[in-house]
């Protein structure tokens, strides 16, 4: 079947549809804080008003600072960008080369902006029956027929697969030695960033890891991202965006947000919590097999012969929305996803949930 685009998070449309408030609707196809916005950062908006009238700083070095304390790294270790797609639409401009392998089930863009710069993109697909784990060996083997970058999001988007620090190193060590640069994707990783790769991807200029400020930080709204590479690669890709595509207002709310530990802990601990008793919940289902997860979000597959549209359009009417996931390579038309969301949001999904599969 052809594979569209398609993203969760489009809220303002289908509240638009159907004559409603967006606020009336429970977004559970965007995986985005539940806690909201920090309080730290919802200040720093309000005082960073004023600095409207002038341009945004384009060096970006209070926010690449905060980035090196909160990871331990140097600022020269960070390049910042309007949201991580921007710099996933710079990376087939800079890297040499027209052939990527992309690790899927994963996110749509990798294809569209390498397709954008006429590369050829192919799949390594992974099975959920094993639970998305990679064969390294096979990899090893298909790298070796030549690849110029390779794909790989870390945890998985939208398995939710977390692949142990040693994993990656293994599949970095294949990247060097054939000579395939390693784009890796961190954009959930701030919910377990024990298992970053950033302490080694930055010693050496054949990788990159892509970070996301919007889905721990909970504001997608404002659009702000970053990625960790060696000095070499991060002045490379610094270069190519135009002088003020971070505005203002994101840039200090990246610094707030990373300020706010009390907050950004109870998230950690919040998600864990709700993460574990959605997946207990759902797995009681005869009809649902969910697949465990270390983002905050869930991937969950439908037995009971419903497809994913189907109950993503009865879940509508009840006001709640869904990822139908049957757009990802490699998952068919029975996965969709879940964003783990407030206790009582949860509880109203599996009510809602209980009344369809009963």
């Amino acid at each position: 079947m052809p594979h569209t685009y398609d993203h969760g998070g489009n809220v303002f449309s289908i509240s638009r549809q159907m004559g409603i408030a967006p606020e009336e609707l429970i977004d559970f196809s965007a995986s985005i804080n539940p806690l909201g916005i920090s309080p730290l950062v919802r200040k720093s908006l309000i005082c960073a008003l004023d600095s409207l009238t002038h341009y945004p700083d384009s060096t970006h070095l209070p926010l690449k600072q905060a980035l090196a304390r909160h990871h331990g790294l140097k600022p020269a270790n960070f390049i910042i960008g309007n949201g991580s797609t921007e710099i996933i639409y710079h990376m087939p401009v800079m890297l040499p080369g027209k052939r990527a392998l992309i690790i899927s089930p994963s996110f749509s863009e990798y294809v569209r902006a390498l397709g954008q710069q006429h590369w050829e993109a192919r799949h390594f697909i992974l099975s959920p029956e094993n639970g998305f784990s990679i064969d390294t060996d096979r990899l090893k083997l298909e790298l070796s027929t030549g690849y110029d970058a390779l794909y790989l999001c870390n945890p998985g988007n939208p398995g939710g697969t977390l692949y142990p620090l040693r994993v990656i190193e293994q599949i970095y060590s294949i990247c060097l030695a054939a000579g395939t640069f390693l784009v890796l994707d961190e954009a959930f990783m701030d919910f377990c960033e024990d298992a970053s790769a950033k302490q080694f991807i930055i010693h050496s200029d054949n990788g990159i890891i892509l970070r996301s400020m919007t889905k721990f930080f909970g504001i997608p709204g404002l659009r702000l991202g970053y990625a960790i590479a060696s000095p070499t690669i991060a002045e490379r890709l610094d270069a190519m965006g135009g002088p003020w595509s971070v505005n203002t207002l994101a840039l200090e709310a990246g610094v707030a947000a990373l300020q706010d530990q009390d907050h950004n802990r109870r998230t950690i601990e919040f998600i864990r919590q709700e993460r574990r008793g959605i997946y207990e919940q759902l797995d009681r289902f005869p009809a649902l097999k969910p697949y465990p997860s270390s983002a905050n979000f869930l991937l969950v597959e439908l037995t009971g012969g419903m497809t994913a549209h189907e109950l993503k359009e009865r879940l509508v009417a009840m006001r709640m929305l869904i990822r139908d996931c049957s757009s990802f390579m490699g998952l068919t038309r029975h996965f969709f996803r879940i964003a783990v969301r407030t206790s009582q949001e949860n509880h109203r999904l599996l009510e809602g949930l209980r009344r369809i599969l009963k």
